[in-house]
């Protein structure tokens, strides 16, 4: 691959990790930072956005294979940006190159690393919480046992997909809620943009307006308690009837979608505000604050206190953080 088609950020990205890496060996550092933490086994996702890059060389820190059987709660998307990696879908492996594009869904196995023969692997990740309105954009033409795969061989398509996914990498690595939009918002436009240049994303799974409304109605009232049947009603249709709608498309029931709508809400709640945990409970429509530390606990691995502890540095300076590439 031409190194010119990587976004100029990129290499001052894998530099700052690498460098970070090298104190982690020498042992100046106990942990891993924030922006190389999730690269190793054991880093919890929780509900929120996270994104960074992974650049594997042979030998190096990062040359090991990651094993995630039961595979992970969000979604992870996977752009190879330098390199061949090798990934297996249930059945058999399969290799991936520089512009190909791997979508993990939630429970599909994670096992992938850098391809024996290749002396590097380079990918840029994202795991999310989709939006509810992404559902039919997330099921693409090619799939791989569960996992969904788009082949790029547009080479001036490489470097906008590597700068947004840049983008959003910076935006997340803050805490502040605007940023987190930020994040989402270019989130989106890379899911559309797959979905655009994946043929199959035609009018056959067509997204039922009136879920996209139940779901706007919950999203606007995540502060006080709704039952189904409100919901229902609010869109006019039957509780069976949408039930049946939020099963078949978005793979979960209504309350359940709806709770983790409040945790995430919740999480930033916790990461920008300095209310009382009983308060912010009282925000996202939990009137027992021990039962929403429960729910906040099964979610994310954690108390909102130690959430709140975990993530409480200061916001990485802006320089540091976004470094744009001009999109066409």
């Amino acid at each position: 691959m031409d190194d010119s088609a990587v976004s100029s950020s990129t290499p001052i990205q894998v530099e700052s990790i690498i460098r970070r890496l090298s104190l982690l060996q020498a042992g100046t550092e106990r942990s891993p930072d924030p922006e190389v933490a999730p690269l190793f086994p054991g880093f919890h996702f929780e509900t929120r956005l996270v994104a960074g890059i992974t650049p594997i060389e042979r030998d190096g820190p990062l040359d090991f294979g990651i094993s995630r059987p039961d595979g992970m709660h969000g979604w992870i998307i996977n752009l190879t940006i330098k390199g061949v990696g090798t990934i297996h879908d249930g059945r058999g492996r399969f290799r991936v190159e520089a512009g190909d594009l791997v979508l993990f869904p939630p429970g599909a196995i994670h096992d992938y690393g850098r391809d024996p023969g290749a002396g590097e692997w380079w990918h840029r990740w994202i795991y999310f919480q989709p939006r509810a309105s992404w559902s039919t954009w997330l099921s693409w033409r090619e799939a791989q046992g569960g996992l969904y795969v788009q082949r790029r061989r547009d080479g001036d398509l490489l470097p906008v997909l590597d700068g947004l996914f840049a983008e959003v990498a910076g935006w997340s690595a803050n805490t502040d809620l605007l940023s987190m939009e930020l994040a989402m918002n270019i989130l989106e436009r890379i899911i559309l943009l797959c979905a655009k240049s994946d043929r199959a994303t035609v009018a056959t799974n067509r997204f039922d307006e009136r879920l996209l409304m139940a779901c706007k109605f919950m999203t606007d009232n995540l502060h006080r308690p709704l039952t189904v049947a409100e919901i229902a009603q609010a869109v006019c249709l039957s509780p069976s009837r949408l039930a049946h709608l939020f099963s078949a498309t978005l793979g979960r029931s209504i309350l359940k979608w709806r709770e983790e709508q409040l945790i995430q809400f919740a999480c930033q709640l916790l990461l920008v505000s300095p209310s009382p945990i009983k308060q912010i409970a009282a925000q996202v429509g939990f009137e027992d604050p021990l039962y929403f530390s429960r729910v906040f606990r099964r979610y994310t691995g954690r108390s909102p206190r130690a959430f709140r502890t975990h993530h409480g540095r200061p916001p990485v300076p802006f320089e540091e953080r976004r470094v744009l590439t001009p999109v066409p």
